[in-house]
């Protein structure tokens, strides 16, 4: 049986509970809620939920820039019984509407301009569609909900997120996954009721999510912040004293980019990165630039939250290692032969403990891939999720990436199925043959390349194809080049030869 975790674990809408009554608990544009402000709207907006969708454990979706609504529904909707599936407001009407049919939703809360891209073909039978503002308003009149008594284990949220094949699969997350991972990052990163976050990274993301998460475990202030430009992320740490910020490698190298003044580089106590490598050049630019702040590289994956981070302390010697298991997480190296690797030996990345998600939401065979029974060493049994990364252990203990087994593109902190891309260019009618790529990128990490070959229907295909996909596909699933061949290489298999490619585009 797994060792259950040292911390008391509660339903999830119990975060609104932790913080003192007038310390500020998020910061909108037009208010700042203190935690006494923030424990009404999460009561009352839950009330609102279960009055609209009262049937246990429905799907309830929110598609929305950062505000009141998408920073509360999470709490709000576990209150509710509900289940919460954020969108990610960047997707386009295909990726949503997926997300929406997979999910069954029953209610979609979202802007007025991104609902107007969805038809009722887009729609779930018998869901509800409400604008933002309409659906605050009425939250406010609701009846308030009383915090849940719900099983830790219940389902609390599905996180859609790309893997290497096919469309956007939806995490499996419950109250005690979501609530030992506020525990953890929060203990780790040492956070204080007199911290403030800076929320620049999509609420959608397990990562995002946790940035409001951890802070309020922590009875700090968090400040959501949908930036324009890198300016505006300097702005905001000036002007809200913010303490603490977690971005991608991409935005860290704009960040550096810029000329901070001193006052407000020396307001950050802590960076946190995940979402891709630091590289040694970026680690040395960060601490120069913010010689006050600590520095957490870290290391996840959504079915598991996060699995490693590295010491601070450690960051100047060993800048290219993923450091240790974070708390609540066990980290193994299982070689080819299903035995512990040795000391730097390769071998997989096995996650175990209570933090690993509950698997992919109706999707049996895809669960099954990636969550199995835990090694027969790991101290916590169970289910563990095996992550296809390869690293390595050195004689120290701490941990070095060294490769993943599949196609995935991690791309400014967004992880991209190639097939996603490749189905929309062969669904242009433009092209017979597409594959995607992710090049190594200096600021990307990895850039979006695209390779096809022409059906030969079309003499204006090299214009078309970039405007079709910019249609169909969000910006960040955006190729970087696209390459025209006439012919594309196979292996001996008679399968286009995508490792052929990715050498002759990556050298």
């Amino acid at each position: 049986m797994p060792s259950p975790p040292e911390t008391a674990i509660r339903p999830l809408d119990h975060l609104a509970l932790r913080g003192a009554d007038a310390a500020p608990a998020v910061v909108l544009r037009g208010e700042t809620l203190n935690y006494k402000d923030l424990r009404d709207r999460v009561a009352r907006l839950a009330g609102w939920l279960h009055s609209v969708v009262p049937e246990e454990g429905a799907r309830v979706a929110s598609w929305a820039a950062k505000g009141e609504l998408t920073c509360l529904m999470p709490l709000a909707a576990a209150r509710a019984g509900l289940v919460h599936v954020p969108v990610n407001p960047l997707l386009k009407r295909a990726q949503v509407a997926h997300i929406m049919a997979d999910s069954g939703a029953s209610l979609l809360i979202g802007t007025p301009a991104r609902l107007a891209t969805l038809t009722v073909e887009d729609l779930p039978i018998n869901c509800r569609v409400l604008h933002e503002e309409a659906a605050l308003v009425s939250a406010l009149a609701a009846q308030p909900l009383s915090p849940s008594q719900a099983d830790p284990a219940a389902l609390a949220a599905i996180l859609y997120t790309s893997g290497s094949t096919g469309k956007p699969k939806g995490v499996m997350l419950s109250h005690a996954n979501m609530w030992l991972g506020a525990d953890s990052v929060a203990e780790y990163l040492a956070l204080t009721p007199d911290d403030v976050t800076l929320a620049v990274l999509p609420l959608s993301f397990d990562y995002g999510q946790n940035q409001l998460l951890s802070t309020w475990y922590a009875g700090g202030s968090v400040v959501p912040l949908d930036y324009l430009t890198p300016r505006d992320v300097v702005k905001a740490v000036d002007r809200h004293g913010v303490t603490t910020m977690a971005a991608v490698p991409p935005l860290w190298i704009q960040l550096t980019e810029l000329e901070w003044p001193a006052e407000t580089a020396a307001r950050l106590r802590r960076l946190t990165n995940s979402g891709g490598a630091l590289t040694v050049d970026l680690v040395r630019k960060l601490r120069a630039l913010f010689p006050a702040a600590r520095l957490f590289p870290m290391y996840g994956l959504t079915e598991a939250f996060r699995s490693t981070y590295l010491d601070p302390a450690l960051v100047e010697l060993h800048p290219t290692s993923m450091g240790r298991a974070i708390p609540h997480a066990e980290v193994l190296v299982i070689g080819d032969d299903g035995d512990l690797a040795g000391d730097n030996e390769e071998g997989e990345l096995v996650h175990c403990g209570p933090l690993v998600a509950q698997g992919y939401w109706q999707d049996a065979e895809h669960t099954a891939e990636r969550f199995k029974p835990a090694p027969a060493m790991s101290r916590y049994g169970g289910t563990a999720v095996w992550s296809g990364d390869r690293v390595r252990r050195a004689d120290d203990g701490l941990l070095y990436f060294a490769g993943r087994r599949d196609a995935m593109i991690k791309s400014a902190g967004n992880r991209i199925s190639p097939h996603e891309i490749e189905d929309a260019a062969l669904a242009s009618g433009l092209v017979a043959e597409a594959v995607a790529l992710g090049i190594p990128d200096p600021r990307l990490g990895h850039a979006v390349h695209l390779v096809v070959r022409s059906n030969g229907a079309n003499s204006t295909a090299i214009e078309e194809l970039p405007r079709i996909l910019m249609q169909h596909l969000p910006n960040f699933m955006q190729p970087k080049h696209i390459h025209w061949r006439e012919v594309m290489p196979t292996s001996p298999n008679g399968k286009i030869d995508r490792a052929g490619l990715y050498a002759e585009l990556a050298a």
